[in-house]
């Protein structure tokens, strides 16, 4: 029993140090996505992240229902402005203004609310005409938070694909796609004047799944292996995360910044996958995200920006029957819709079966919550010093 309890005392010690509000210096938070039909309601969720101290939270839209069940919790979130909004707001500024006033204020006083990604995965799509919106929409959003005074509260970013990149081997030689550059030059100036950080969705697991022969399964996974030496730099890296950040560093330098700061804004590993996603099991994601959470609680920093420690949001909360794609796409959450955990990375949270829909309700039981939680760690650390004194 005593060695038990000292197992999730330890458990529970490392997600209070990895939950630790980051002011921009390295941490973790979770995605949360609802692309789905069985997902718990947003105030049964709040008390499954309370009990796991997870206070960083990325949503990709500005649910109310989300952002009214999270208030008072403590929990920094960053909401999305979802792409089919940019080609409007980037004509019309005053609709930025308005998405805010609707979207933002009603919720901020009481909801922690840190940053507005614009837009996901841009780039990725082709489109010129949404790829053209980008910067203006973005612009247009800064300038609402400005006129309302929340533009220090607040700040302005967006999430980016790593198929912008034109190279990333070795990671001191990555280069963004040529027909990117007209738009990524402006992009990263707008970065640099207000200081927001560039926001990237990193995933060995694609670049293992379509290489498994070239990739070692080990350097994907952050597990011991030879790593590679960058023969430009002689830096090592004995992981393919880092390596893919730092080849975005690079790029990001190419167009003559170095004062922008790069964040990860999803990564994860699948817990099932279709036959041809090689790599896709509970045992890799657990490897994956474990090794990962250690990291980010070591407070590693990249082989080219070993000051700067990682900042991560993982995929995902919940597997989402939902999303379409391969199997794969439907199996990258850490728990099931009811609160389960898809597989072991010492996580153990709790999911209440009710909760009434009103925001005073939601307080009282994450107030309860917080209270069981301090006498647990309380009784664990009496009955942890009566045995020592017993020896």
């Amino acid at each position: 029993m005593a060695t038990r309890s000292l197992s999730f005392f330890r458990v529970l010690l490392l997600f209070l140090t990895l939950s630790v509000r980051s002011n921009g210096q390295g941490g973790v938070g979770i995605n949360y996505g609802q692309i789905a039909n069985n997902l718990p309601s947003p105030a049964r969720v709040a008390v499954l992240l309370r009990s796991l101290n997870i206070t960083r939270v990325k949503l990709y839209d500005a649910d109310p229902n989300v952002l009214f069940s999270f208030s008072n919790s403590q929990v920094d979130f960053m909401i999305g402005l979802g792409n089919e909004f940019l080609q409007n707001m980037s004509t019309d500024p005053t609709k930025a203004q308005s998405w805010i006033q609707q979207r933002l204020q009603p919720h901020i006083s009481k909801t922690s609310i840190t940053s507005i990604v614009v837009g996901n995965e841009i780039f990725k799509t082709n489109d010129h005409v949404l790829i053209s919106s980008l910067l203006p929409a973005m612009k247009a959003v800064y300038s609402a938070l400005v006129n309302l005074g929340l533009e220090k509260q607040v700040t302005v970013t967006s999430a980016h694909s790593l198929d912008m990149l034109q190279t990333s081997y070795p990671p001191s030689s990555g280069s963004f796609k040529e027909e990117f550059i007209p738009y990524l030059q402006p992009l990263l100036d707008f970065h640099s004047q207000i200081k927001s950080p560039f926001l990237i969705n990193a995933y060995p697991f694609f670049a293992y799944k379509d290489s498994p022969k070239e990739i070692p399964l080990e350097y994907a996974l952050f597990q011991p292996n030879q790593g590679m030496v960058d023969s430009n730099t002689n830096l090592h890296y004995d992981n393919m995360l880092f390596a893919q950040v730092d080849a975005l560093y690079s790029a990001i330098k190419t167009l003559g910044h170095t004062d922008v700061e790069v964040r990860i804004s999803e990564t994860g590993w699948p817990s099932k996958g279709e036959e041809n996603e090689i790599g896709a099991s509970p045992e890799n994601a657990a490897l994956y995200n474990g090794n990962l959470l250690r990291l980010v609680q070591q407070r590693k920093g990249t082989p080219a920006k070993p000051s700067v420690p990682i900042d991560v949001y993982v995929f995902a909360l919940f597997n989402e029957n939902l999303k379409p794609g391969p199997i794969s796409e439907r199996n990258y959450g850490l728990f099931y819709p009811d609160g389960k955990p898809v597989y072991n990375v010492g996580l153990q949270g709790y999911l209440p079966d009710i909760i009434y829909s009103s925001s005073a309700t939601t307080i009282t039981i994450l107030n309860v919550w917080r209270a069981v939680m301090g006498l647990a760690v309380a009784g664990m650390i009496l009955d942890m010093g009566v045995k020592m004194r017993m020896r």
